[in-house]
């Protein structure tokens, strides 16, 4: 949960996002570098620079700046590790890469740069993107330990969430800011353990030195049930020049990709939503079409042949048709291997067993192997599924187990997926008890929370590797 300020006087609501202060200038630089660069590899290949050269560049900085924004590159990194910026970097130039291959695959005309300057522009974009982002957060990492533009921050509320807090300020010594301590007016004795030696005053100590311009921050951890206290120091606070943040202990609810939204001037916070909407929606269907496309050229000859096995094999249709629940609970056709003799799709539906007789002998390959799932593909260029995301069940199967699993039907605020991040951390397969489902939909949920282009590539290298035969699945 990101902090949010406090400003009455807003025209908006309230509560206003907390931006980096940095955006507008990364945007700008990127900009700029990704011209320079390109335009040098134009001028290294004597390649003449002219409105028809151009249209490379401008595809480039669209896909890029729209996979930006999808996957918040533009974010504040002042709490994340280096690390983690440099990996969404690396997923936001890597699809725009794959986008500018692919446009100059179907219109060679319309991108009419020799092959060589592009890959030399593409193999150069990286690591000019990450240098001079890592220079950049070396040199304020510098200035700020240096006590240049320091400030110093009271917590107010000896909670778990407050007591978080104050760890974060003081191991991350390059946000610049000093930590007074925690304040609370509860007795020592009143305190968890762990704070009773943390506490260096009471709340009117924080106040009064607030009041004295000895406090820059003050964040306000206390339990959402102490509102009428929340609002009385805030009017305090109001006496003083201090920016103010609350930390609202939401995390008593299962947040799923929880965002303020405005309805005309008042501020929500969704509970529950999805992470695609706007430009993440339009960055997971573009991953989806590439990966979908590529995988599926790969795989036609041998779907061709897995076809001719189940049709010479068994009779029966080649290809199993299932209603499944799709994104929002919405009722989807499924398309599978057929690998059974039967084909159930009413208001029962067994799951699948060890040594199930149902199963034939090269079914039984099919499913061991997960081949008997590669037609879902054309489900995913028909938009229904997601290469990524959690794996979809018989209707029958989400009408049994969204009766007697808290939460089970908010994996469907996304697109179902062909592999999913339970099934890589072995969750696949029959779920024989209720407590194996439980755990998947844990790790389904976990997804959707998590979700980034980068995750998505994680999961799909993870299944090539370790996901597509599996002990479970029969």
């Amino acid at each position: 949960m990101s902090k949010q300020s406090v400003n009455k006087g807003s025209r908006g609501g309230i509560i206003q996002s907390n931006k980096s202060s940095f955006s507008t200038l990364y945007r700008l630089i990127d900009l700029v570098i990704l011209t320079v660069f390109y335009l040098t590899a134009l001028v290294y290949d004597n390649v003449e620079i002219s409105a028809v050269t151009a249209i490379a560049l401008l595809v480039g900085i669209i896909t890029f700046n729209i996979c930006a924004e999808g996957i918040d590159l533009y974010r504040s990194w002042r709490t994340e590790s280096s690390t983690t910026m440099l990996k969404v970097t690396a997923v936001t130039w890597l699809v725009t890469c794959i986008v500018l291959i692919i446009f100059g695959y179907f219109f060679p005309m319309a991108l009419n740069v020799p092959d060589r300057t592009l890959l030399l522009w593409l193999a150069v974009g990286f690591p000019a993107l990450t240098s001079w982002r890592m220079i950049f957060r070396e040199l304020l990492f510098y200035v700020r330990k240096q006590g240049r533009n320091s400030r110093t921050a009271a917590v107010i509320g000896a909670t778990a969430q407050g007591y978080n807090l104050a760890l974060q300020i003081i191991d991350n010594e390059h946000l610049g800011i000093k930590l007074q301590g925690l304040y609370d007016d509860r007795a020592l004795t009143r305190l968890p353990h762990e704070f009773q030696n943390q506490v260096a005053g009471n709340i009117n100590d924080a106040l009064q030195a607030a009041r004295e311009g000895k406090v820059d921050y003050i964040y306000v951890a206390m339990p959402m049930s102490a509102e009428n206290r929340i609002m009385e120091i805030l009017n305090q606070c109001s006496d003083t020049t201090c920016n103010v943040y609350i930390i609202p202990n939401f995390f008593i609810y299962n947040l799923l990709n929880a965002r303020w939204q405005s309805v005309g001037s008042v501020q929500t916070l969704s509970v529950f939503d999805t992470p695609f909407q706007g430009a993440n929606n339009v960055l997971k269907r573009i991953e989806d079409i590439v990966f979908g496309s590529l995988i599926l050229s790969l795989i036609t000859i041998p779907m061709f042949f897995i076809a001719l096995g189940i049709k010479f094999t068994s009779p029966g249709p080649i290809i199993f048709k299932q209603d499944r629940y799709g994104l929002d609970g919405k009722k989807i056709k499924v398309y599978k291997f057929r690998t059974m003799t039967v084909q159930d799709n009413g208001h029962e539906v067994k799951q699948a067993t060890k040594d199930d007789n149902r199963i034939t002998p090269f079914g039984a390959f099919l499913r061991r192997t997960s081949l008997d799932e590669l037609p879902q593909f054309i489900n995913v260029l028909q938009g229904r599924m997601s290469i990524v995301g959690p794996r979809p069940h018989a209707v029958a199967h989400n009408e049994q187990y969204r009766k007697l699993i808290e939460g089970y039907m908010l994996r469907h605020k996304v697109k179902p997926g062909i592999t999913g991040w339970a099934q890589i951390n072995g969750f696949r397969g029959e779920t024989e008890t209720v407590n194996k489902m439980v755990k998947r939909v844990e790790y389904d949920l976990e997804y959707i929370h998590r979700w980034s282009v980068w995750l998505d590539v994680k999961i799909i290298i993870a299944t090539v590797f370790k996901g597509f035969v599996n002990k479970n699945a029969y």
